[in-house]
């Protein structure tokens, strides 16, 4: 008697019976795999473009906001700082690198980012053709950016005012050419339009249009909009972003905090759908039980002539586990697909909207522990379930059915 057949055919045999616990197998599945994997996936992508940034100077105003539009460049800027007021920051003994980055125009919804050389090094971005911007109005290629937007070297375009693609004023005579595109470095870079800060201070210096101080700024009267620092030591977190906070009219974000905020914040989201998700699985228990219950009572004349033929009660309770273990494993199954189909959606839209890709990633020791729960808990219902198999009065069922 091969019992993983049978089973396997008393589950099929009458589907609708095991359709709706199938159901909210899935739904609670797919769920908590989606949920685990993005969060995991959101935070990682996260800690990977904070990384190589210890502290943000900025004007003053929401620290979240700077960390955000500075570091990963998707929100507005709080305002402008002084280049003069930044560039005394970078004489300080607690300061390793300090990378200024300016910027309030886009083409075709891509950030252009002024900056210098200095700034590709932080996230050990390489050039994969072409050469670095050495002059005004040379730009590199974020590896997406290139093919988003079809661009190859030697071709020009003109920038459009803002950071989003609203078809605003376009900034006649200032053409940007492409000089260099650069190797996927998995991080915000792969996203961008990167330039010097002359470029952007040249393209805004329409009141100047006609004036041959043009291509002359006045130290003083430039600005950026922020300073990207690396710290030289330990103590420079303790000290520096209290000094620029108290004694300066910028504000110091420290991005790994903000952002470990931010987290905790969609954290609370994540635990409350999770939860939910658990709710619907012990559901989902409690529906394999009564389906199976159900379908043990529709087939006690069956289970009774298999008991004349031999099978012993054991058997029939291995006959009844197995149907459940094919539910739980067909159900997680099913349910992780989805969950994985609606991360790789989710993913196209990220990588569309904000240049971030998720990977769609092999299972975690997670979601091996959530097969265990889901597959323990289908074995403690069909347990419960095929308790009423012991209870069988196999000569009392044969002659009421005759």
């Amino acid at each position: 008697m091969n019992l993983v057949k049978l089973s396997f055919k008393n589950l099929i045999s009458k589907p609708l019976n095991a359709l709706l616990s199938l159901l909210l197998l899935v739904l609670s599945v797919a769920l908590v795999t989606f949920m685990l994997q993005l969060s995991a996936q959101v935070k990682g992508n996260l800690d990977k473009n904070i990384k190589p940034v210890d502290l943000v100077v900025g004007a003053k105003g929401s620290p979240l906001q700077l960390v955000l539009s500075s570091v990963l460049h998707i929100d507005a800027p709080t305002g402008n700082i002084k280049l003069i007021e930044a560039e005394k920051l970078k004489k300080s003994r607690l300061v390793k690198a300090a990378v200024p980055v300016s910027y309030g125009d886009n083409y075709k919804g891509v950030r252009i980012l002024g900056t210098e050389t200095s700034y590709l090094k932080l996230y050990n971005a390489e050039l994969a053709t072409g050469e670095l911007f050495s002059k005004s109005q040379q730009v590199v290629l974020g590896s997406e950016t290139a093919k988003k937007l079809q661009l190859k070297l030697g071709d020009t375009f003109l920038s459009s005012h803002g950071l989003a693609d609203q078809n605003l004023e376009e900034h006649h005579g200032h053409p940007f050419k492409v000089v260099g595109i650069l190797k996927p470095s998995g991080s915000v870079v792969d996203n961008l339009i990167i330039t010097n800060l002359e470029s952007i201070w040249d393209v805004h210096s329409h009141a100047n249009e006609h004036s041959d101080d043009e291509h002359h700024h006045h130290e003083e009267d430039l600005e950026v909009t922020s300073l990207l620092i690396q710290f030289s030591n330990p103590m420079a977190m303790m000290q520096l972003p209290r000094y620029i906070n108290d004694k300066t009219n910028m504000q110091a974000a420290l991005p790994s905090l903000e952002i470990n905020r931010l987290v905790k914040l969609l954290g609370v989201g994540v635990q409350t759908i999770q939860l939910i998700a658990i709710a619907i699985l012990l559901v989902s228990g409690l529906s394999i039980f009564i389906s199976l219950l159900k379908a043990i009572r529709e087939r006690r004349q069956e289970l009774a002539v298999l008991r004349t033929y031999g099978a012993t009660s054991a058997q029939l309770l291995w006959l009844v586990l197995l149907e459940g273990l094919f539910l739980g494993f067909i159900g997680y199954v099913i349910g992780w697909l989805i969950g994985r189909v609606g991360l790789w959606v989710i993913s196209n839209y990220a990588q569309s909207s904000y240049g971030y890709t998720f990977n769609l990633a092999t299972p975690t020791k997670w979601e091996a522990i959530l097969l265990a729960a889901t597959l323990g808990i289908t074995v403690i219902a069909s347990v419960f379930a095929s308790l009423s198999v012991f209870k069988l009065n196999v000569s009392t069922i044969l002659s009421s059915e005759k």
